[in-house]
């Protein structure tokens, strides 16, 4: 005779794990079930892909490369998933294009914002190359002219590097209106809404992170990154927290300097500054062979940095 107070014996030790992947109370039919599955597991696999062997690796351009690759893999893929719900915009509830919009429409403002930096500092490229080209005599000594022009481009480059965009700024605020709002929205009659609100958070979690990275390195301070805490009930939060972790760790050195926090800009100032000092001696100091020797020498430096 059984007791009153034993319950029914699960199959699972641990409860149904099905619990961890479908929104509760939903009822998904296995197609919807799969979509789901397979989008997370790709969010799950991307997040992967970002955490750096080495804290400090997130402070590079190839680092920041692959994230933006990852965030157009993921754009693409939710583009994927709402063709595959059959779920086109018309039919969505109004409170869904609501989010949808004001979270785009910020998001769209600090993606403007990056651009706008990265080509600022594509512009201070083409200057360094300028100089790059001016001190280049093969084997001569560079001549007072060439040595006089470099130091004017060089010392333009450094008052560029040292202004920040106003529009990075400006960033803080949308990043900490679209974390602060980020939440799963509850939906009662749609199973495939249930599936659309559950990806969409997903994607803008994830956009919301990176996008506060970017900003954060650009503008060498951490300020801008945003503390998001995933739910374990979605499957990619043990990636992302990893990956959480391991970056806000680093970025929490940050302080704010004069040009972005990447390795390999932080490389290209030192040579700009090596170089304008020498240029300036070397035009007080007639022909003055030793000083233009190691102008050369950085000349080479700065030029294996900008080419790899």
């Amino acid at each position: 005779m059984s007791r009153a107070h034993d319950g029914h014996r699960s199959f699972f030790p641990v409860g149904n794990p099905f619990r961890m992947i479908l929104p509760r109370g939903a009822h998904l039919s296995p197609k919807l079930t799969e979509v789901l599955a397979s989008y997370e597991n790709g969010l799950a696999s991307s997040l992967r892909k970002l955490k750096p062997e080495a804290a400090s690796n997130v402070l590079t351009l190839s680092w920041m490369k692959l994230a933006v690759d990852c965030l157009s893999e993921l754009h693409a893929n939710i583009a994927t998933l709402i063709t595959e719900l059959e779920l086109p915009v018309s039919d969505w509830d109004e409170k869904w294009v609501d989010i949808y919009l004001n979270s785009s429409v910020k998001l769209l403002d600090i993606c403007i914002a990056l651009s706008s930096e990265l080509a600022r500092l594509d512009q201070g490229q083409l200057l360094v190359q300028y100089v790059l080209h001016v001190l280049d005599s093969g084997n001569q000594v560079p001549s007072q002219e060439q040595l006089k022009r470099a130091e004017a481009s060089l010392k333009e480059w450094m008052e560029r590097s040292s202004e920040r965009s106003p529009r990075l700024d400006n960033c803080l605020t949308a990043l900490q209106e679209l974390s602060g709002n980020l939440s799963l929205m509850k939906v009662k009659h749609s199973a495939k809404g249930k599936v659309l609100m559950r990806a969409l958070y997903g994607i803008e979690a994830v956009t919301v992170f990176i996008c506060s990275v970017l900003v954060a390195i650009l503008s060498g301070s951490s300020k801008a990154l945003v503390e998001l805490d995933v739910p374990e009930k979605f499957g990619w939060s043990k990636a992302f927290n990893d990956v959480h972790k391991a970056i806000s760790g680093e970025l929490s050195k940050l302080t704010r300097g004069s040009v972005a926090a990447v390795k390999e800009l932080e490389e290209v100032e030192l040579c700009a500054r090596q170089l304008h000092a020498l240029t300036s001696v070397s035009q007080l100091e007639d022909k003055n062979a030793s000083l233009a020797h190691a102008v050369s020498q950085s000349k080479e430096e700065a030029m294996r940095i900008m080419i790899s």
